[in-house]
């Protein structure tokens, strides 16, 4: 097993130049993502006419190349560097979502229209993601530091970002939204090109397979990382996916679009909380308390369930969102600590793929088994389940047991 290298010339504070450049560029893009998925997505297709089930395959169009791509991206990223790699996907992702924007202005867009500009978007996401995780340990020495604060980031980009988007769909338009997003991703690559970070090109002259093979023998060495992501994989196509699918989906249907921007508006308050906890907070075995942590989002998945009042649905999404950030924060801070920053991008994105892979199917499933058997019955099985996973993680002892660095 390959030891982890030090990070490539990092800063001693967090704060640095390049950093705050990067988390600028971040902010501004989750922000646009969070107006877009799910809420103005599940609003628009529903909207459109195509129902529930049609938000499943909307959500799926977008995951599902992400899944199937990042690998090739994460080899792609350690060719040529995270920076050119992410800048190019930020201008593939301002193309696209221009395109779809102007599909909504111009009238009711067919499904397989939207579908495929999705399915677009979340190929460019497959390039961008790789690069973003392996990026950080080349800019920022306290790594858990700097994701805590990216996740805080997010998830004000959470609160915003919904909020913004409830807010513009009573007062603007669909296609606004939209545009707003698209001109996010703009604002990112402008802030990656103005990075200082120079990590040299790699000319590698070997075969496009024997990298695929080398990233994959550098993720199966790590039993713990390996069975993570199995794990999570139970867990996208039974909790995730289904609830990704039915949660805005009833939430917009039972109390209308505004209440849907104020309860995730509330997940990005939990994540706020949730983040600033893992910031200060270093646990011996952060994925033994990232599993506990993630266990609390049973509540949220419960009151939709139940089909509970707008107030009692928010403070289920809070204490989903500051469990998951944590998590989060745990899990991502493991694999930039214990990888070496040469294979960072096709390992994560190993881990993308087998962390989502499974998704689509349970967003896909959810609608369909919810017209059959009600939304209710997927609803409480996925909570369950989300128990489920968080006693797997811990009944694990490689993944129990994993130490911090």
């Amino acid at each position: 097993m390959v030891e982890p290298i030090e990070a490539h010339q990092p800063h001693e504070r967090l704060w640095s130049r390049d950093f705050t450049l990067f988390f600028a560029g971040r902010t501004v893009s989750i922000f646009g993502d969070q107006m877009l998925l799910p809420t103005t997505i599940t609003v628009a297709v529903l909207q459109a006419g195509y129902g529930v089930t049609g938000v499943g395959y909307a959500l799926a169009a977008y995951t599902a190349p992400l899944a199937v791509f990042v690998i090739l991206g994460g080899v792609i990223v350690d060719r040529f560097t995270p920076v050119r790699v992410m800048v190019a996907a930020d201008m593939a992702r301002l193309t696209v979502h221009s395109a779809l924007a102007v599909a909504f202005a111009v009238g009711r867009p067919a499904l397989w229209l939207i579908l495929m500009m999705l399915a677009l978007s979340g190929c460019a996401a497959a390039a961008f993601q790789p690069g973003f995780g392996s990026v950080i340990p080349r800019i920022a020495r306290d790594v858990q530091k700097a994701n805590a604060a990216l996740r805080v980031t997010e998830s004000l980009a959470t609160v915003a970002g919904p909020a913004a988007a409830g807010l513009l769909l009573v007062l603007a338009s669909i296609p606004v939204v939209m545009a707003i997003d698209a001109a996010t991703f703009g604002v990112s690559a402008v802030c990656l090109l103005a990075l200082r970070l120079r990590t040299p090109r790699v000319q590698r002259q070997v075969p496009l397979r024997r990298d695929l093979v080398q990233g994959w023998q550098e993720f199966r060495a790590r039993t713990w990382l390996w069975s993570v992501i199995v794990v999570f994989m139970l867990f996208q196509v039974t909790v995730n996916g289904p609830f990704m699918t039915l949660g805005p989906s009833l939430i917009t249907i039972e109390h209308g679009e505004k209440a849907l921007g104020v309860i995730m508006s509330m997940f990005g308050v939990g994540a706020v909380l949730g983040g600033l906890v893992a910031a200060r907070l270093k646990p011996r075995y952060p994925l033994r308390a990232g599993a506990v942590g993630l266990a609390v989002g049973t509540l949220a998945i419960l009151v939709v369930a139940m089909r509970l009042s707008p107030p009692l649905l928010a403070v289920g999404y809070l204490v989903d969102g500051a469990g998951s950030a944590f998590w989060l924060v745990m899990f991502h801070t493991s694999v930039q600590t214990k990888i070496p920053t040469d294979v960072l991008g096709r390992v994560h994105a190993y881990d993308v793929a087998g962390s989502v892979i499974m998704r689509p199917i349970g967003q896909v499933a959810a609608g369909l088994v919810a017209l059959s058997l009600g939304a209710a019955p997927v609803l409480y099985f996925s909570s369950a389940m989300l128990v489920v996973t968080a006693c797997l993680l811990l009944a694990i002892p490689v993944i129990r047991n994993l130490p911090r660095d």
